[in-house]
């Protein structure tokens, strides 16, 4: 038996034309095609996963800024696990090993289990399907607080949409957002949400051009059935969409702006658009005069939400 790959046990689902691998380290999609066209930006499986690529986040996604809360009157402190703008990022599921509980061809199922520790002294398992269909890849993520006390929680993915050939600067989004939280420039510290200005405002499809976003989204459109649906698109009309339902109300989206710029690999080489639960910061729900979308889980309560990435073929947008 060869060794194990550095981003954990690999799963490969296929249906038709599509072809996604799960990575256990994570619970990462670290791969999705359709006819061997890439829909999310990959990585190698013998490769530490780049930064949170395509990671599944939890208990809570984006930040907790200085990594200090207050939660039923006693104050927590977690690691600052984004050390250069000093916060939690992103939870503590994105480098556990998920284990297979459930495996098909189109689909798996795995599992993990977030301990309590210093800052977060809950008990949460974490499960998570990821299932390939005519309609594309749908992740749903399920949580289950085994602790004996009321815990804060929240999740998304992390995945970075690829439209086509080229870079973020290349391509179309479609972002039906009314709402932008306002960030401070130097640690991404969130101030106001305030009405979409003109530079982040993609309600009508735009070319992204050399505008860098790293910013959360709510008051999002929903069509009939209560679904929100972002899309990127390449100068051809073909791309990649994103949905999701009520239980994310936010949206963190981000131009993968790295620094040293155009020599880095990986800057601007897709799209992060990561569905949330609750904002930025939401473990600090009192700090806001807006609904963070917080969610408390009560001893042996649970939450789940769901999200799907799929093709957009060029006569879609014909």
């Amino acid at each position: 038996m060869g060794a194990l790959p550095a981003s954990g046990v690999q799963h490969t689902l296929r249906h038709g034309d599509d072809v996604a691998t799960i990575a256990s380290i994570g619970a990462s999609l670290r791969s999705f095609t359709r006819a061997e066209r890439d829909l999310v930006v990959p990585f190698d499986a013998d490769e530490v996963r780049p930064f949170y690529r395509g990671a599944t986040l939890a208990p809570w996604p984006n930040r907790v800024v200085d990594g200090g809360y207050s939660f039923d009157g006693v104050d927590r402190q977690l690691s600052l696990t984004e050390p250069a703008r000093g916060h939690a990022l992103h939870g503590l599921a994105a480098w556990l090993d998920f284990h297979a509980v459930d495996k098909g061809s189109d689909h798996v199922t795995l599992q993990a289990v977030v301990e309590p520790q210093a800052g977060y002294p809950w008990r949460v398992i974490v499960r998570t399907t990821f299932a390939l269909a005519p309609g594309g890849l749908t992740q749903t993520v399920r949580a289950e607080n085994a602790s004996d006390t009321p815990a804060p929680f929240g999740a998304g993915p992390h995945p970075y949409l690829v439209a086509g050939e080229g870079l973020v600067d290349d391509w179309t989004l479609e972002l039906p957002a009314e709402r932008v939280l306002s960030v401070t420039p130097d640690r991404l510290v969130p101030t106001t949400l305030d009405p979409v200005t003109a530079a982040f405002d993609f309600r009508s499809p735009r070319r992204v051009g050399s505008t860098r976003i790293d910013h959360a989204f709510t008051g999002l459109t929903r069509d009939g059935g209560g679904i929100t649906t972002v899309r990127v698109t390449d100068a051809a009309g073909s791309g990649v969409g994103m949905s999701w339902d009520a239980a994310c109300p936010w949206v963190q989206v981000h131009t993968a702006d790295l620094p040293g710029g155009a020599g880095r690999p990986g800057h601007r080489a897709g799209l992060a658009v990561e569905p949330m639960t609750c904002a930025p910061d939401a473990f600090n729900d009192d700090r806001y005069d807006f609904d963070t979308g917080l969610l408390v889980l009560g001893p042996g309560e649970t939450a789940e939400a769901s999200w799907r990435i799929f093709a957009i073929a060029p006569e879609e947008n014909a």
